[in-house]
């Protein structure tokens, strides 16, 4: 049967002044509001399910930017004493209860949150409390795996993510070599599943892409260091490994294709950017 929050398909059973009726089974007769147009086929009309400013059961064409069950991002509306309002994308901005909350933002930014059906009153709210939220089983990703993230949060170890809208991941700041903000969504790759179901992340693709990735951020750096970097291939593997993140081996491959460009040359126990 429909609950609050569903998208399904409804019968349809007649048009009054403030729209059509659509038959919402145990819900009763569910208003779609006369600004949302029917197709010519009436028989079944696709909507999604919520609650209108006085609490009641209602209908919509419109599909909200975060469904139920999902994680997403919404902008901050307003907020007071009881909660903060997100834009979700319908007329009826979504809750934020108060003790769902953790730091909000400015008004007009963006917050990253949980949608979700209240079991008690049965109203559609947004949560701020990520890690209540994800999948309660094992992720069963291959190493190299590609991913959608989401940016939710820093710690001193690195970059807290939502993996694929499911999962707890995390970016290790030593593996970060360009900005990244809350509320990014971008793409990464499976380094490893851990024992607590936790997935560490990496910006970069492995094998071959990843030397190429790699040719891209050494430049970067050399030239937000001035165009000299003491790291070469006779540095430690460790060192190497704490400054970028990625095997001595990649990253031979990747100043040898810089080199053999003539990007880079090797001096004084370091690279310097020549192209």
């Amino acid at each position: 049967m429909p609950q609050i929050g569903d998208v399904v398909k409804l019968p349809y059973l007649r048009e009054v002044n403030a729209g059509s009726f659509l038959d919402g089974g145990e819900l009763g007769e569910l208003l779609l509001p006369s600004g949302e147009r029917l197709s010519d086929d009436r028989e079944l009309v696709e909507v999604f399910i919520y609650r209108d400013s006085e609490d009641r059961p209602i209908a919509t064409q419109k599909m909200p930017t975060v469904l139920p069950g999902n994680f997403g991002v919404m902008t901050l509306l307003s907020s007071n004493n009881t909660g903060a309002f997100l834009d979700w994308g319908l007329t009826k901005d979504l809750l934020l209860p108060f003790s769902e909350q953790r730091k909000l933002p400015r008004i007009g930014q963006p917050v990253v949150a949980h949608v979700y059906v209240d079991p008690k009153s049965e109203r559609l709210v947004a949560s701020q409390r990520i890690s209540r939220h994800f999948a309660n089983e094992m992720p069963s990703y291959p190493e190299g795996a590609e991913v959608d993230i989401l940016v939710f949060g820093k710690t001193d170890m690195g970059y807290k993510v939502i993996v694929d809208g499911k999962y707890s991941g995390l970016i290790f700041a030593n593996q970060v070599f360009e900005k990244l903000f809350y509320a990014d969504q971008l793409k990464g790759y499976v380094q490893q599943i851990r024992h607590d179901w936790k997935i560490d992340i990496s910006l970069y693709a492995p094998g071959n892409a990843k030397v190429e990735d790699l040719e891209t951020r050494l430049e970067r750096e050399l030239g937000s260091r001035g165009g000299f970097w003491d790291l070469d291939d006779k540095s430690p593997a460790e060192k190497i490994n704490l400054e970028l993140g990625v095997s001595k081996k990649v990253f031979k491959k990747a100043t040898g294709a810089l080199f053999k460009r003539r990007k880079i040359r090797f001096e004084d126990g370091g690279i310097r950017w020549i192209g």
